[in-house]
């Protein structure tokens, strides 16, 4: 590993975690740590681990390879539009067997920073193959780029974390190295010039806009402020309003009352692989209340931010602001994807 990025591998103190969760009785100012002992913790990464396959495995179909479709769209694979990939995916996952989830909710919290390592996310990437195999390694090479060195690592992979408090309430916009993160899967990483975006369901048919940035609204500014008790941040963002672009397309098909946003992170749940997709309500877009950003406190957006296009919805939980974001869909009804249908669920449209 380089050594500056070695560097990075720094673990809080012992109680760092805990008291930031409000878990233990502040003993220690934590706006001034400099008399405490520090650490260092190298977790490891998913190709250090050991797939144990089944006695009752199967033999492994070979000619299902999980590859990259698009030049320049490193860590994207699209599942979506090939439904008969995720079969045998599933298959394949049936041949190994895989940790249990960790029982952090009922034991003592690890005094480690990465406080999870998220072991069976590891593994899981390793065991579809193809190009996901190094995404752990991969994304968090991005995390240790991008994220100040303190922030406080909550599961190593697929991404969490978020700033000490001490350093969150210094400026009252979070810079972007302190700005939490939630993330589900691995990183992408989309070279700008080989993005595009693409638009279904709309009176002109299948749309892709190259060029996002040619409808950017009149310099509108939109603050997003993220939900969660230690994941709080505030952004200025810099993009358009959805529902220009959707005008600029020439509106929508009749019947179309919510909007479908499909991100380029591969999620795994419950044996299945997937793209992050979710949906708002029409009248949320109509309101100007979802914004296409490519920029984060005047700087192009961080890769384990979004880059280079994302969604901000505001006023919602920030499950519906959709990183990495890549298409577009009207739908009559709300996402039925797992992530929307299962996962975050809600009565109301959020």
């Amino acid at each position: 590993m380089d050594p500056a990025l070695q560097e990075r591998w720094i673990r809080q103190p012992p109680n760092e975690w805990r008291l930031e969760q409000g878990m233990d009785p502040v003993r220690l100012g934590l706006r001034n740590q400099s008399g405490l002992n520090i650490r260092t913790h190298s977790p490891q990464i998913a190709d250090t681990h050991s797939l144990q396959v089944r006695e009752d495995a199967e033999v492994d179909d070979a000619t299902f390879v999980v590859s990259e479709e698009r030049q320049g769209w490193r860590g994207y694979v699209e599942w979506e539009d090939y439904p008969e990939k995720k079969p045998k995916a599933r298959k394949r996952f049936s041949r190994f067997r895989f940790p249990p989830p960790p029982e952090f909710q009922l034991l003592p919290v690890p005094a480690t920073n990465p406080v999870l390592e998220g072991l069976r996310w590891k593994l899981w990437h390793k065991a579809i193959g193809g190009v996901l195999t190094g995404m752990p390694k991969k994304s968090w090479r991005t995390v240790l780029e991008e994220k100040h060195k303190d922030m406080l690592h909550l599961l190593q992979f697929p991404y969490n974390g978020e700033p000490p408090k001490g350093l969150l309430t210094r400026e009252h916009i979070t810079p972007n190295s302190l700005h939490f993160v939630r993330n589900h899967g691995g990183i992408p990483d989309i070279d700008a010039e080989a993005f595009d975006l693409r638009l279904d369901g709309l009176c002109s048919g299948s749309r892709r806009v190259e060029q996002i940035a040619e409808f950017a609204g009149e310099g509108d500014e939109m603050i997003n402020a993220p939900w969660a008790e230690g994941a709080i941040g505030t952004a200025k963002w810099t993009g358009v309003s959805l529902k220009k672009v959707i005008k600029h397309c020439g509106g929508l098909k009749d019947g179309a009352k919510h909007i479908e946003l499909y991100g380029a992170d591969t999620y795994f749940k419950g044996g299945d692989c997937m793209n992050y997709v979710v949906s708002v309500p029409w009248s949320k877009v109509k309101s100007h209340e979802v914004l296409l950003a490519w920029e984060m406190n005047g700087k192009p957006l961080p890769r384990i931010h979004g880059f280079p296009l994302r969604a901000v919805v505001m006023g919602y939980i920030g499950a519906r602001s959709v990183k990495w974001l890549y298409r577009i869909k009207a739908i009559e009804t709300p996402s039925r994807a797992p992530v929307q249908s299962r996962e975050y669920l809600y009565f109301q449209q959020q």
